[in-house]
């Protein structure tokens, strides 16, 4: 197996995360846009170099194979206990073990910065990341039905929880 490492993400790295995300945007109901973001709209909901919502670069060797990042769940202080978790891999790097090693660190990052809960938000069709987060002890604590629309699909969003 590929040794693999987070890089703490900066604006440089910006343009690979446009490409990994904007598969997805293109060929998947794993994100919610339905067109390709610019790398300004990717700092919206990424942090470069913020002290307790890091963004990170996964590498596979060395090699960047895809990213992952803390985010805020709600912008109201009683949550600041609380931090939405994400990860996107290339489209290429599925079961290798690289998402569990990037969440295994991702979670001692968030220990580490004071976080006391984990949520991963889902779309309700996306089999492989629900599986993937209930194989690594995230609990389903939310269902909202019928809240998307994209490729003429109307979609479900599910949540993920993990007490860390």
């Amino acid at each position: 197996m590929a040794a693999i490492t987070l890089k703490v993400l900066v604006e440089e790295d910006l343009d690979f995360v446009k490409q990994v995300y904007d598969w997805y945007v293109l060929n998947s109901t794993a994100t919610f846009h339905t067109e390709p973001v610019t790398t300004e709209e990717l700092k919206e909901f990424l942090y470069v170099q913020h002290p307790r919502f890091q963004s990170f670069i996964i590498l596979a060797d060395g090699q960047p194979v895809g990213y992952c990042y803390l985010t805020n769940y709600k912008k109201r202080q009683a949550y600041d206990k609380t931090a939405e978790l994400t990860i996107y891999l290339q489209h290429d790097c599925y079961a290798k073990g690289i998402g569990k090693t990037a969440l295994q660190e991702l979670e001692t990052h968030a220990k580490n910065a004071g976080f006391k809960n984990l949520l991963a938000i889902i779309s309700g069709d996306n089999d492989r990341s629900i599986l993937f987060f209930e194989k690594n002890g995230y609990l389903k604590c939310a269902h909202f039905k019928n809240v998307g629309e994209k490729f003429n699909k109307v979609l479900d969003v599910v949540g993920y929880q993990k007490e860390i």
